[in-house]
């Protein structure tokens, strides 16, 4: 049964309610109609990291608990790092049997950029009991090189 008042902060910020109107505000500001990328939910999950740094590195750090090394993809650049990988589910219980369902299965993904260059070349992804942990070497731009010139 859709609702026939708007909540106060529908009213106060002129939202809508999506489940009850099939248009919503386009870019222009003006109604329009459903699509249905709206319609869909997120196909991937969202890893949740801690980031930190060294005076030589960036540390990323998230659980990958579940996951085989063989279906983790770490894709680094200068500014950013992305983890991407799936969790099987392996279970033989029906979907009917659960009371509750809160660990995430399939594909994960997610992008950070990073607060300072880093040297891809040189970093390192190890895993431990779930941890896996990415250390980053940072690109030291004050670094001055001094290079002997050699005569011939």
């Amino acid at each position: 049964m859709p609702r026939n008042k708007r909540s106060f902060f529908e009213r106060l910020t002129g939202s809508i309610h999506i489940e009850d109107d099939s248009t919503v505000l386009g870019a222009s500001g003006k109604p329009s109609k459903r699509t249905d990328w709206m319609e869909t939910e997120a196909d991937e999950g969202q890893l949740l990291v801690d980031v930190h740094q060294t005076p030589d590195a960036i540390i990323v750090k998230t659980m990958v608990a579940g996951v085989k090394p063989e279906d983790l993809q770490i894709t680094i650049s200068r500014e950013m790092v992305t983890i991407q990988g799936k969790r099987q589910a392996e279970t033989t219980a029906l979907e009917n049997d659960y009371f509750l369902k809160e660990l995430y299965w399939g594909s994960f993904s997610r992008s950070i950029l990073l607060p300072q260059e880093v040297d891809a070349e040189s970093a390192e992804a190890t895993e431990k009991q779930g941890l896996l942990t990415i250390r980053l070497p940072k690109i030291d731009k004050e670094r001055i090189q001094k290079v002997r010139v050699k005569s011939s």
